[in-house]
């Protein structure tokens, strides 16, 4: 595995190439270029604030700026596993052509969708600014936010070494891309993003909060919202009045790590170990 990391770095250009590549063709010809990244997010967001805040009465202040905290990282992890998964069978023809380090592909899309991820939460930041001009009550930087280098380290090990498995088996198995689409869509719900992860504490118990944290999209997707923004009191039926939010769980969060770094070696292993075999593919 050294061995193909040090050969990777000696390819560290061709990566830089692939992912201006991946910048410039995903929005050619588009007048407004990166910002229809933000478009999809903002609009699903919009919708989201109006369905849960305004039709079913939840009454949590800037509900928007929350849920954007947990789906921007959501929307890149999604994103970064779907482009990489294809990336190696949609450039066979270039594999079978030329010699380069396969590993380039998915982690040129990781990498592509990182850095539209990074510029997404500049805008988030305006954004919180936008919020704060009108509403004197909320604050928009927290201390706790010098954590936010942590969580995007922790974010782009597991999308970078899901995203070298998922390429390498899609490769020969394209049922991955499907599965892995679903799994992702119900990822979507069985995480923290439309609403706060202390309902599973609140009226349970910690364990149950525990075992659901587990899951390291739903632990990445609290983390973020945690570290970004100001506690909010979190509003549970049959409770009689909102409950305090809970502190982040670091317990959870090196779990997270930990898990995070070992899918990234993993992930590296079984595409060095099948990529010798993407010639072969017809």
């Amino acid at each position: 595995m050294w061995a193909e990391a040090k050969e990777l770095w000696n390819y560290r250009m061709l990566l830089f190439s692939m992912v201006d590549r991946e910048l410039k063709i995903r929005y050619k010809n588009s007048f407004l270029g990166f910002f229809w990244s933000m478009i999809n997010p903002l609009i699903t967001v919009t919708v989201l604030t109006v369905v849960f805040k305004y039709l079913a009465r939840n009454e949590v202040p800037n509900y928007s700026a929350y849920i954007l905290a947990a789906y921007l990282p959501y929307m890149f992890f999604q994103m970064a596993i779907m482009d990489s998964a294809q990336s190696v069978l949609s450039n066979l023809s270039l594999i079978k052509k030329i010699y380069f380090p396969r590993e380039i592909l998915p982690l040129a899309a990781v990498v592509g969708n990182f850095i539209h991820f990074l510029l997404a939460m500049v805008v988030f930041f305006v954004y919180l600014l936008i919020i704060a001009v009108f509403s004197h009550d909320f604050s928009v930087f927290q201390w706790s936010s010098v954590y936010l280098p942590l969580l995007l380290v922790i974010n782009f090990l597991l999308a970078a070494g899901l995203g070298l498995l998922f390429s390498a088996l899609n490769t020969f198995y394209e049922d991955v891309k499907y599965l892995v689409g679903i799994a992702l869509y119900l990822n979507f719900f069985l995480s923290p993003i439309m609403y706060f992860g202390e309902i599973t504490y609140y009226g349970h118990s910690y364990k149950l909060y525990f075992l659901y944290h587990l899951n390291p999209i739903a632990e990445m997707s609290e983390a973020y919202r945690k570290v970004l923004l100001a506690p909010q009191p979190v509003v549970i039926k049959d409770f009689p009045k909102p409950m305090p939010a809970l502190p982040l769980d670091w317990t959870l969060l090196w779990i997270c790590a930990a898990f995070s770094v070992a899918v990234f070696f993993l992930g590296y292993h079984v595409f060095n170990r099948m990529k010798w075999r993407f010639v072969e593919r017809p």
